[in-house]
């Protein structure tokens, strides 16, 4: 009962979507991203990955709450937490479904003219196609996964 509150809730995200920024970092988001994320979404460094995350404002809060939340709140935890919002912008598409990529975090994921989107349940990663290459999960880590998640 719960888990389709949380789908009505919160926008799911799958699939995955080539792309060439042109020469202003312009990304056109595919229309079935840009719906779901809503007029008016975040764009952020990943935390743990060398890519970009998109969310929409209810995943953001959310985010935001669980920084808030967080039971440690030592020089880490500040650290981490000084680091991850500087590296957030408030964002939207222009009339044409594009997103301006700001140069800094353009450089933080390493896009330069491909791009690859990929959606991951509650948010889109943005993505520098040899670096998803290379966070590409081994047939044993895929063998356990599916074990573990009890998706065979």
């Amino acid at each position: 009962m719960g888990g389709s509150s949380l789908a009505r809730e919160f926008p799911r995200f799958t699939g995955e979507s080539e792309h060439s920024l042109d020469e202003k970092g312009r990304l056109v988001v595919p229309a079935r991203y840009r719906e779901a994320l809503g007029p008016t979404f975040m764009v952020a460094a990943a935390p743990a990955d060398p890519c970009l995350i998109l969310y929409p404002i209810v995943a953001w809060e959310r985010v935001l709450q669980r920084l808030e939340d967080a039971a440690t709140k030592d020089g880490a935890y500040r650290r981490f937490r000084r680091r991850f919002l500087a590296q957030a912008e408030d964002a939207s598409c222009d009339a044409q479904g594009r997103l301006v990529i700001p140069p800094r975090l353009r450089a933080v994921a390493g896009l330069e003219r491909e791009a690859i989107s990929i959606g991951a349940i509650s948010h889109v990663e943005i993505w520098n196609p040899t670096r998803l290459a290379a966070a590409q999960p081994t047939a044993e880590e895929n063998e356990r996964l599916v074990a573990e998640l009890r998706l065979d």
